[in-house]
């Protein structure tokens, strides 16, 4: 089997580091980072179990990271799902963002806040470096180490996937036998395709789905039935908005992450938030992955809905255009960026009168606006009406103002008439 170690040695024979903060589940992959690091740069190990609502207990990770040999100093486990539903997915949907038009960023949100705490950790616990499990073909590992240089510019950061001779999943299985870390029997194959998820969506990639052209097995949907087998009946909700955020379901306030786990509940029940996408990763390449994301979806649907009673023509469309450039920063990692935060702050103007409730019917994978309404609303009856709008405007006036919009292609049309 391959040892693992060739080039980590070389790599800690460079430059000594004494104490890493790794990001850390529990996992097979990570547990056997957790050994590679100690054998491989002698370094203590800090390990760092994010709770952003993946629905896994996270005591066992507590345990194999004692049974490794972790002092329970060095172990931190925290429940950051509040923190990044109200400062990193709210944020996110009050720009309607969506990667290549449909992704709604699952994956992509959730890891600047794990950087984020992983550079707090370092600072609190001396440590020196900072360590993540993302393979070097993907796009996490930019995402990652973007975010530790934004926040600590001369952070030390070790990527194993970058570094070891490890070749297959039968080699990590060898290594972890060999220092005597579980392996789950699960994981004693090749897995059928891998996982992410946390509170806004699953993602699965690899394996099973990696031909483009077969269509995903249905054990590989992790948060949602089929929308064929969802209910006959219609479920019909209401969400409060103020300035751009979520704040009720049916009336009720509830804190962000309550939100998100309610309508996640009510769209898996309906069969909504599949996605099955090609899109293109930062490093270069095409991936074939399969989203999940039902409260997400609930929620995009209807925030553009208030936003359609409250939002001037100029600001939407606007926002419209800046959306995948906002979206493309936050896929490639760029979360920390002056860039990044410049069109936040456009994008956070734009709703401070964005408030009311959307009705929404969940039916079959669909999500459908039924009813919006808005002390803040833009939308005159009076204006639009077919019926005596008693002189609130003159029909009158638009032949002048189709006569200008008009002036510049009649012009034209003169012009390529002539030299016709």
């Amino acid at each position: 089997m391959a040892s693992g170690n060739s080039n980590g040695s070389d790599k800690a024979q460079a430059g000594k580091i004494k104490k890493v903060v790794l990001a850390y589940s529990g996992g097979l992959d990570t547990s056997i980072i957790l050994k590679w690091l100690q054998e491989t740069y002698g370094a203590e190990v800090v390990t760092f179990t994010a709770d952003l609502g993946q629905g896994e207990e996270l005591e066992p990770a507590r345990r194999k990271a004692e049974l490794l040999g972790i002092k329970p100093e060095n172990i931190f486990i925290e429940d950051l799902r509040e923190e990044f539903v109200a400062d990193y997915v709210f944020p996110m949907l009050r720009a309607n963002a969506l990667y290549e038009g449909i992704y709604l960023l699952g994956t992509s949100i959730a890891r600047p806040l794990i950087s984020k705490k992983q550079i707090e950790i370092a600072r609190a616990t001396g440590a020196d470096a900072v360590c993540h499990g993302a393979t070097g073909k993907g796009n996490d590992q930019v995402r990652f180490e973007l975010g530790y240089y934004a926040l600590e510019p001369s952070i030390r950061i070790v990527a194993p996937w970058r570094e070891w001779d490890f070749n297959s999943r039968e080699d990590l299985i060898a290594f972890a036998e060999k220092h005597q870390i579980p392996v789950a029997k699960d994981k004693r194959g090749e897995a059928p395709f891998s996982v992410d998820a946390n509170l806004l969506h699953s993602s699965s990639e690899g394996k099973v789905l990696e031909d483009p052209n077969v269509e995903p097995p249905d054990y590989v949907y992790q948060r949602t039935i089929a929308p064929e087998d969802a209910p006959d009946k219609p479920t019909v909700i209401t969400i409060g908005f103020a300035k751009g955020d979520a704040v009720s379901i049916n009336g009720e306030k509830l804190s962000p992450a309550t939100i998100l786990a309610r309508l996640n509940d009510l769209g898996r029940d309906n069969g909504i938030g599949r996605v099955d996408l090609v899109e293109n990763r930062f490093v270069g390449m095409k991936s074939r992955g399969v989203y999940e994301t039902p409260g997400g979806t609930i929620l995009l649907a209807a925030h553009r809905a208030i936003e359609s009673l409250t939002l001037d023509r100029g600001a939407a469309h606007l926002k419209d255009e800046l959306m995948p450039r906002y979206a493309e920063l936050i896929y490639n990692g760029f979360w920390f960026s002056p860039e990044r935060e410049m069109l936040q702050a456009l994008i956070d103007k734009s709703q401070e009168h964005v408030e009311g409730e959307v009705r929404l019917k969940l039916y079959k994978g669909n999500v459908i606006v039924i009813g919006r309404s808005s002390p803040q609303s833009l939308y005159s009856e009076t204006l639009v009406t077919f019926e005596d709008d008693k002189g609130a405007y003159d029909q009158k006036d638009a032949e002048g103002f189709i006569r200008l919009q008009a002036l510049r292609l009649r012009t034209l049309g003169l012009r390529n008439r002539g030299g016709a």
